[in-house]
């Protein structure tokens, strides 16, 4: 749209003879001083603008952006300039163009000047027209024009406004800023977020259409028509909710007469279509470039930038890995610097990719959040690079993000999100490069076994079963099933189904899998002593001890015979043969046995290693199946220190050992203690590890046990309270009573029905004890509990009305 000079009911003029000296300039820099001199008069009409304003795109949706603009900061009786920040392809200039147009349609505006601010020059010629308009004089040279119109907006009385659209270049600006006054107004679009563009103005940072406004914004477009909008949510998710994306999306499905947004997203989905065919043949609402272009544009400066050369290939990375935030370290790992060094041709360090991040949003091409340590990339953008990224580079691209992935993964897990978030961008890695992460003289990368392994480590079994399965059909068709890949992850799907509690299923897999070994490897083959020792492994836990015992130890000799097989492995073996001398029915020699093996493991992986932890636990428990039940108690508190130090509250070993110590405790004469560590344990371990963990499972049968123990405790303890208050002491039996309704609630949970009598026992004694309005109301409380849990027909129920009717008689009486 191009404004009209309209013209009120009494236009206004300006004189513009008289001469007159005055500073001129508009940055912090200070004034430029030069003489004005007029020399002819010139009228003005007014309202007056320069520059062609953008049509409203159709269909444009009203956003929380439009609220923002409106509502202008003032300091100090002056506008702040407002600088609408964002992505190409997100709306800033429709923000702008939309202001403009409000402005203007309710007569806020004497002068508009709006300038495509592409370039300084382009700023200089458009504010030398500005002059000339109202001041009448016409230079001959632009940048004192400027001056002049610069001077003008400071003295001026009329309302106006500039706004610079799509700055690129902060520099472009210098000494062309538009004073701040009472009576202007100053507003840019760009993608840049330079502090020197923002310091001291208000910024809006536009971000992508909500999912309501995209559903809003297809809606409208495609005429409300319910076949066309058949997924038109779903199609907005698939385009990052860009407007620019939606805008082309729909113009392209409008120009096919059977075209919907289904139809729309099956195309998008084919990787085998670039993204620049999914644009309409011609763009709608005016806009220059398709989405690929608008965006390439943007990576080609961010390239120049210094370190040169080094923002492209580092977006190339991002763009293989989660869209909604991967971790800044995999930026700067030995990996991706060695990647990005040859890729340069010149050494790269820590700080030369932390610059090309910074480049990158100073575009706002990627998001860093510093407190999550997190880049982010949409989506779209991320499709945009990888179209355009080299054939020769995808390969070495898709082998360094996984490496970057594998070096950062930590060996020990401590929290659930920052495991997710290393899985979510494996995942991410693997839909778009999976078929270079297997190779047939190679191997499989190591990071889609880290990723599965993640999953069970973290208590998600079921999870690493259904990962590890998947794999396995995706490693056949990648390197064929007599690869000897197919063995490894046929060993991973084995052994979790057996952490899941299939210990049969596990060792009938393990089975299978050892004749595969023997026949790929050979009997001798380090993978294939491996397999054994798995295989023995579940054997034993499927209740086959003594058999497991014998096989482990020739498989131990033949370990110790063959080259290749890591420190690790064999203890391993070791840790096995021993727990298997202990269901054998010798649990002082599984003791003894582990008390050996932790004094290796402690030498060979150190006292901080998983494996060294789940040693003393071994340990722990076996002396405790020998009889010595405190010294395991006192062990296992002191190893479930360290591995909540160690490995963090939430792993699953943290949680097996808090599950041992409370059944030594109980089994040590704490049965109470027992009962309430356990329940507190419980709710942790069934939801980390889930309902049907065998741990779960264990833990809830030990708890059940536990609970009946301390129950009889408990009702011993009622006896002893109920005589004393026989005895003549009501007000030591409430107390006592007191006590046990604290442990009862504790350990057998509030509605339980042992925990409802005691609380009637409880208001009981305090009645007998000489307080009747205390007893009736605790009675009236415990009634409407009864009533929830128990039932108008229970015993306690009935007891409780009793007790209730009474009390509150005595409270009668005595306030009589």
């Amino acid at each position: 749209m191009i404004f009209g000079r309209r013209k009120p009911d009494q236009p206004t003029t300006v004189n513009a003879s008289a001469p007159a000296s005055i500073a001129i300039g508009g940055d912090a820099r200070g004034p430029v001083n030069a003489t004005v001199h007029f020399h002819q008069p010139r009228q003005v009409t007014w309202p007056h603008q320069v520059g062609v304003v953008p049509p409203l795109a159709h269909c444009r949706q009203e956003r929380a952006a439009d609220q923002a603009l409106d509502a202008a900061v003032v300091e100090g009786g002056v506008v702040l300039c407002q600088v609408t920040a964002g992505l190409g392809g997100v709306g800033k200039t429709q923000l702008a163009a939309a202001l403009t147009h409000r402005l203007w349609n309710r007569r806020e505006l004497d002068l508009l000047v709006w300038v495509s601010a592409t370039s300084r020059s382009a700023v200089v010629t458009a504010f030398a027209q500005a002059s000339l308009d109202v001041t009448g004089v016409e230079d001959t040279d632009a940048d004192q024009a400027s001056g002049r119109f610069l001077a003008w907006l400071a003295t001026t009385t009329r309302r106006w406004l500039v706004v610079f659209d799509d700055v690129t270049d902060p520099n472009d600006l210098q000494r062309l800023w538009p004073p701040a006054t009472g009576t202007g107004r100053t507003v840019v679009t760009t993608r840049s977020t330079d502090n020197a563009l923002i310091a001291g103005r208000q910024r809006i940072n536009v971000g992508v259409f909500t999912s309501a406004e995209s559903l809003a914004y297809l809606t409208a477009k495609l005429g409300g028509d319910r076949d066309r909008l058949d997924q038109a949510s779903d199609l907005a998710e698939d385009l990052g909710h860009l407007p620019l994306a939606l805008s082309q999306a729909a113009a392209y499905i409008l120009d096919r007469a059977n075209m919907t947004c289904a139809s729309y997203r099956r195309r998008l989905a084919d990787r085998r279509r670039q993204l620049a065919a999914l644009a309409p043949r011609v763009l709608p609402d005016d806009y220059p470039y398709p989405v690929a272009v608008t965006w390439s544009l943007s990576i080609d400066r961010a390239d120049t930038f210094l370190p040169a050369g080094l923002a492209r290939p580092v977006l190339e990375l991002a763009a293989l890995l989660d869209p909604n935030g991967m971790p800044l370290t995999v930026f700067t790992t030995p990996a991706v610097l060695s990647y990005l060094g040859t890729r340069t041709g010149r050494r790269v360090e820590d700080d030369d990719v932390t610059d090309a991040l910074d480049n990158l949003a100073r575009l706002s091409l990627v998001i860093i959040d510093p407190a999550s340590g997190t880049v982010a990339v949409h989506g779209l953008l991320q499709r945009v690079v990888r179209e355009a990224t080299p054939t020769g580079y995808a390969f070495w691209l898709a082998i360094t993000a996984a490496d970057a992935l594998n070096h950062i993964w930590p060996q020990i897990e401590r929290g659930q999100e920052h495991a997710q978030a290393l899985r979510a961008n494996t995942a991410v890695l693997r839909s778009h490069a999976e078929p270079l992460l297997w190779n047939r003289t190679l191997g499989n990368h190591r990071v889609l076994f880290t990723a599965g392994n993640s999953l069970g480590a973290t208590g998600q079994v079921t999870a690493a079963i259904d990962y590890f399965h998947t794999l396995h059909t995706t490693a056949i068709e990648h390197v064929g099933p007599d690869h000897p890949s197919i063995l490894s992850v046929g060993d991973r799907l084995a052994y979790w189904r057996g952490e899941a509690g299939d210990y049969a299923g596990a060792a009938d897999a393990y089975e299978e899998l050892l004749v595969d070994a023997v026949r790929i490897l050979g009997p001798d083959h380090p993978q294939t002593l491996s397999i054994r020792g798995n295989l023995a492994i579940w054997r034993r836990e499927a209740g086959d001890g003594a058999h497991t015992a014998a096989v482990l130890e020739e498989l131990l000799a033949d370990s110790l015979a063959t080259v290749g097989l890591d420190d690790q492995a064999r203890l391993a073996i070791r840790s096995n043969l021993a727990a298997a001398q202990g269901d054998a029915g010798d649990p002082a020699g599984a003791a003894t046995a582990f008390k050996e093996l932790l004094e290796d493991t402690q030498r060979i992986l150190g006292p901080e290693h998983p494996h060294t932890l789940g040693t003393r636990n071994n340990l722990a428990h076996w002396r405790g199946e020998a009889g010595d039940v405190i010294g395991a108690a006192t062990a296992l508190k002191d190893a479930l220190g360290d591995m909540q130090r160690i490995l963090g509250p939430e792993h699953p070993l943290t949680l097996q050992t808090r599950n041992n110590l409370a059944l030594r405790r109980g089994e040590a004469g704490d049965v109470i203690g027992a009962a309430t560590a356990l329940k507190d344990a419980l709710g942790d371990i069934e939801r980390i590890l889930g309902p049907e963990h065998p741990v779960t499972l264990q833990t809830r049968s030990n708890l059940a046990h536990w609970r009946d123990e301390a129950g009889d405790i408990l009702a011993t303890r009622s006896k002893i309270a109920r005589r004393r208050g026989e005895a003549g002491d009501p007000a030591g039996a409430a107390a006592a009573y007191e006590e046990l309704l604290a442990d009862a609630v504790r350990i057998l949970g509030p509605d339980h029905r042992n925990t409802l009598g005691t609380r009637n026992n409880l208001a009981v004694w305090r009645g007998l004890a000489g307080d009747p309005a205390g007893a009736a109301a605790a009675c009236e409380e415990l009634l409407v509990d009864c009533l929830r849990i128990l039932g108008s027909d229970h015993p306690i129920t009935a007891a409780t009305r009793i007790s209730l009717a009474h009390w509150r008689g005595e409270s009668r009486r005595r306030s009589r």
